[in-house]
């Protein structure tokens, strides 16, 4: 009989890969995984706060993901460094930012591992809600926005001729991949999150047809991952969020062998 903490674990994993895969469908297509990695540089400084409020937290670092999301779009608006300069220094000075104020709680035992790695084995009732609302809201964005997303992701500028909002659909994007960093830090741990959101949609771009078949083909990459994972952790008794990853890594160097079915979103 499998224990309730496996169940928990498992429901936890396919609440995360649901809303990673079709988030990470776009973040390939726009070439926006360092943007990923910034936000999840900022998970630590978001932990780190929410110790120091007395909040949970997950709550600071939805809170802190989402400051930092916003801080992107409006530090990329004044053109004052480039892009990738500014990543750059957002995603180290956060993390920074985190071990520092960490250092000062003396009285506080943290562990850290358990943060950089995941711990999806203690995923509990309130994390589930918190993972499958994340869920919930990423995809039904997801829906609202598709064309609008899709047209922006295609050809920015054609899109703003045409009316679609532009700052205000990219601003949606950061969000939803903010909210999903945040949830899926507790299944695969800060360090190997962004994997999680990427690795299944890459694979999934080499059998999918069309955009839709790459967001449910990503979706699907990511539970079996999931699923694969965390029982192979529990077999051999290894780290379960890396093992999640490996499995995603395996799938995609399998689909490099299948041949390419269609060319979904931006190459250039």
């Amino acid at each position: 009989m499998t224990e309730d903490f496996v169940l928990r674990a498992l429901a936890g994993g396919i609440g995360a890969a649901l809303a990673a895969g079709p988030v990470g469908c776009f973040i390939i297509w726009r070439r926006m995984a360092y943007f990923g990695t910034a936000l999840a540089h900022a998970v630590l400084l978001g932990i780190a706060l929410g110790f120091l409020l007395e909040l949970e937290p997950f709550v600071g670092v939805f809170a802190m993901c989402f400051i930092l999301a916003g801080c992107l779009i409006l530090l990329e608006r004044q053109r004052l460094v480039s892009l990738d300069a500014l990543l750059g220094v957002l995603a180290h000075a956060v993390f920074a930012a985190g071990l520092v104020v960490i250092s000062f709680m003396e009285r506080l035992r943290v562990d850290l591992v358990g943060y950089l790695f995941g711990d999806i084995l203690s995923v509990g009732a309130v994390d589930l809600w918190l993972i499958y609302a994340t869920a919930a809201a990423s995809i039904a964005a997801l829906v609202w926005q598709w064309r609008n997303l899709l047209s922006v992701t295609v050809n920015r500028d054609l899109a703003a001729v045409e009316g679609v909002p532009v700052e205000r659909v990219r601003f949606l994007l950061l969000l939803m991949l903010a909210g999903v960093i945040a949830v899926g830090m507790k299944i695969v741990g800060m360090l190997l999150v962004v994997a999680l959101v990427i690795i299944p949609a890459a694979a999934a771009r080499r059998v999918s047809a069309t955009p839709e078949q790459m967001a449910v083909a990503s979706a699907v990459i990511g539970i079996v991952a999931v699923i694969a994972g965390l029982f192979g952790s529990l077999e051999w008794d290894v780290p379960a969020g890396p093992a999640i990853v490996l499995v995603a890594s395996v799938a995609f160097a399998a689909s490099l062998l299948i041949p390419n079915r269609g060319r979904q979103g931006r190459e250039d």
